[in-house]
């Protein structure tokens, strides 16, 4: 009996060690189930991987992080976000499309003139209609122009890009500089011979208060591209009323009077230099040193797109205020008023892109009026709004804010045109390689007359515009 009972017992003791084995092994693969179901529930989600250029400002990029951030809250979607300088930005853009591994989609501040008629020429952008059409009346027509490109693959125009904000060049001064040599907003002239003098006499003048030469203007002449140069030179031939490209995208810089207007605009600007109201190292410098040379005084005016020189200096309330001040442009030679040239700056999704919707659905949110002022604001407003909506917010049409106030009558009640890649995209290329700042810069290093810097300007101009046949 007793040897019953014992062989009962290592009966029950084996089905119960077996049985614990079996609980373990199910906790286990139910483990190891919820486990892969969780990791396959995040791959699940999918992840909007937008570039986007870094700001000036610290802000900017803050700015733009707390829109993605709202975004992915809302909707639960993931973004991967990326910053790059400009041209880290314009270089990694290039190779991933070589390499057909763009990001979802792209914003640049530069992109719009040097880089989007180029991918959209080449079918690598995404058709954003269904984007603009619904609110295309919150735009200008000069802004719909501007997103509007032509694809060479379909032969056809249509919007490629979603205009985000725009902007176009300011001239900003030191108020106190001047007024130590008795110098003051209200004796600014409106001609255009007599505005540049009057900075001109203003260096001599403080040459004999300060230990230092304080340079009249701001002017760069570097060889290698910067969005400043171009976009003041293109101003200049803008005020000598040169017209480099017709409606039809005819390239007219072989006629004789067009040639005659480049030669005039480059000796004019070289001559500024020759003379000694330019420092010397300007030949050098890169995109942003005309803001640090006038942060810096060392130069008493300069030309720059964008409010960021303002932008720079805000948290100081007396040199916002009082020290530093903002002008527009003189009138032309002929008495004209200045028509100025816009930068229309947009996003752009990649055709090639495996989340187009998704990258759609982000640049709907970010378009809403309500979105992009709040955005813009955050950003420390250094690009003013390209939506009537936004434009009609009390912050730009009831500011006491002397930057805020001249952007918005600027760029609401004065003359404005687009640059000439809306008319032909080959004039992307005429910007991007600095042609213009080639030419001027040739004129200072090598000595070269205008009318060979001319000549050999137009010479590679027309060479581009046969490439892009």
């Amino acid at each position: 009996m007793r040897k019953s009972l014992g062989c009962s017992l290592k009966k029950c003791c084996i089905y119960l060690a077996i049985a614990c084995c079996l609980i373990v092994i199910s906790c286990s693969n139910n483990l190891k189930s919820t486990q892969t179901s969780a990791v396959e529930t995040a791959d699940q989600i999918p992840t909007l991987n937008i570039w986007w250029e870094k700001g000036f400002n610290l802000e900017e990029d803050e700015a733009l992080q707390t829109v993605v951030d709202d975004w992915e809250k809302l909707t639960g979607n993931q973004v991967n976000l990326s910053f790059f300088t400009a041209s880290e930005l314009a270089t990694k853009v290039k190779r991933a499309v070589r390499a057909n591994n763009t990001p979802c989609l792209m914003m640049s501040q530069t992109a719009d003139r040097t880089l989007y008629p180029r991918l959209a020429w080449q079918g690598k952008l995404e058709d954003v209609s269904d984007i603009i059409e619904p609110v295309r009346d919150s735009y200008s027509e000069n802004i719909l122009k501007a997103a509007t490109y032509y694809n060479s693959t379909l032969d056809r125009t249509s919007y490629y890009g979603v205009p985000v904000h725009q902007s176009t060049i300011f001239i900003f001064y030191w108020q106190q500089l001047l007024a130590s040599v008795g110098l003051y907003q209200q004796n600014l002239p409106q001609d255009w011979d007599d505005f540049w003098q009057f900075w001109q006499q203003a260096q001599l003048k403080l040459k004999t208060r300060q230990d230092r030469t304080i340079y009249g203007l701001g002017l760069t002449f570097a060889n290698r591209g910067t969005e400043d140069l171009y976009f003041f030179f293109e101003h200049i031939l803008e005020a000598f009323n040169v017209t480099l490209i017709n409606s039809q995208g005819e390239l007219l810089v072989n006629r004789p009077k067009v040639r005659q207007g480049i030669i005039k605009a480059l000796d004019w600007y070289t001559q500024l230099y020759k003379q000694g109201f330019v420092p010397p190292d300007t030949v050098n410098w890169l995109n942003t040193d005309n803001n640090l040379n006038l942060l810096n005084r060392i130069v008493l005016m300069t030309p720059n797109v964008t409010l960021s020189i303002p932008a720079a200096i805000r948290q100081d309330s007396d040199t916002y205020y009082n020290k530093l001040r903002i002008s527009e442009f003189p009138h032309k030679p002929n008495g004209e008023p200045m028509r100025y040239i816009i930068s229309v700056r947009q996003a752009v999704i990649f055709r090639n892109s495996p989340h187009v919707s998704l990258a759609k659905e982000f640049l709907q949110y970010l378009i809403q009026p309500e979105i992009t002022a709040k955005y813009l604001q955050n950003s420390g407003n250094r690009n003013q709004p390209v939506q009537k909506q936004v434009w009609a917010n009390p912050l730009w049409q009831q500011t006491s804010d002397p930057y805020l106030a001249t952007a918005t009558k600027i760029l609401n009640q004065s003359p404005t045109r687009l640059f000439y890649v809306v008319d032909n995209p080959a004039y992307s290329q005429v910007l991007e390689e600095n042609i213009w700042g080639k030419a001027l810069n040739r004129i200072i290093i090598a000595n070269i007359s205008p009318q060979q810097a001319a000549d050999e300007a137009i010479a590679r101009i027309e060479q581009i515009f046969q490439e892009w046949k």
